[in-house]
């Protein structure tokens, strides 16, 4: 930890107007990046065509990537330099740390949008069948199981973190840098399984595209901003967001196609399946409730038999 007096905390004490700004646009712009998908998934009532393992390996490369900022070196130095400098300085110096927060927050109310919103009554694969119909496809279980491996992931972070930094405080550098390549690792494996989840059906479902379209540019411009920040020791730290811009470009690029030029049949059946409240898990009860409401109409029908003058 460095000390207050020194020149590092005199360059903390003027970090100008530019990288202060920049890196507090890049907080609002995290925040406006998510809302898309956190309202689609509120709007639709439903979490149809994302991938449950998308949402773990984002939410765990998340949390790994918040307590490696965390527990960096650095983060310690800053904050000891905030007793000396000014409040807006010290928060200047903080802003990265609060850009990780804030992405992990975001998807973190993905996870639980997603379990919350979780296809129960259809299949999470094809919104026009029931889950007893299909065997294909995770379950409400699956769902619950994710969330549990999620919190927990989170709170053995934390234990290990308190643990070295209490115990073993020379160690913080090498466990933040392998949080960071865990997150690395994690990131770069986050995407495939919602790109096979999209691919396979043919649809984005309630994944959203303007929440890509934000964020696959954005995440370019924040990993320049921190590697400004941090500089070539933060590589763990930046350079996750180089892997999901790639990937995530990649699946908005598959996304818009299946949206926009994709087969038009199956993208309308869902759009029908979702006004019907398929998507919402009412799918079988107004199907029985419209069938029941046929059953006397049918029953009225005439026949051969039907007098001419019915009866008041």
């Amino acid at each position: 930890m460095k000390d207050p007096s020194t020149p590092y905390c005199d360059e903390l004490a003027s970090p100008g107007w530019f990288q202060p700004v920049l890196s507090s646009l890049i907080i609002v712009g995290i925040l406006i990046s998510y809302l898309p998908q956190h309202i689609r998934i509120i709007s639709r009532r439903s979490s149809f065509g994302i991938s449950p393992y998308f949402v773990l390996l984002g939410t765990t490369s998340g949390t790994s990537a918040f307590v490696n900022i965390l527990v960096f070196p650095k983060t310690a130095a800053d904050v000891a330099c905030c007793q000396e400098i000014s409040g807006l300085a010290c928060f200047a110096g903080l802003l990265g740390v609060l850009q990780m927060g804030m992405q992990w927050l975001c998807f973190f109310s993905i996870l639980l949008l997603f379990v919350i919103f979780f296809p129960r009554a259809t299949s999470p694969t094809d919104p026009t069948h029931s889950v007893s119909s299909t065997s294909n496809g995770p379950t409400y279980r699956t769902a619950l199981a994710i969330t549990g491996i999620c919190l927990l992931h989170a709170l053995v972070a934390v234990i290990i973190s308190v643990a070295f930094a209490i115990r073993q405080p020379s160690a913080l550098h090498a466990w933040a840098n392998f949080l960071g390549i865990v997150s690395a690792i994690l990131a770069s494996i986050q995407y495939f399984p919602q790109i096979y989840t999209t691919y396979r059906l043919r649809c984005v479902g309630s994944l959203s595209i303007p929440m890509m379209c934000i964020q696959t540019p954005g995440s370019l411009v924040w990993a320049a901003s921190l590697a400004a920040r941090e500089g070539a020791k933060g590589w763990s730290i930046w350079g996750v967001l180089l892997v999901t811009a790639s990937l995530q470009g990649t699946l908005l690029v598959m996304a818009i196609y299946f949206e926009y030029f994709g087969p038009d049949s199956k993208r309308k059946a869902v759009h029908r399946a979702d006004q019907d409240g398929y998507l919402n898990g009412a799918g079988a009860e107004r199907s029985d409730r419209h069938a029941s409401a046929q059953e006397p109409i049918h029953a009225e029908r005439p026949s051969e038999e039907t007098p001419l003058l019915q009866s008041q």
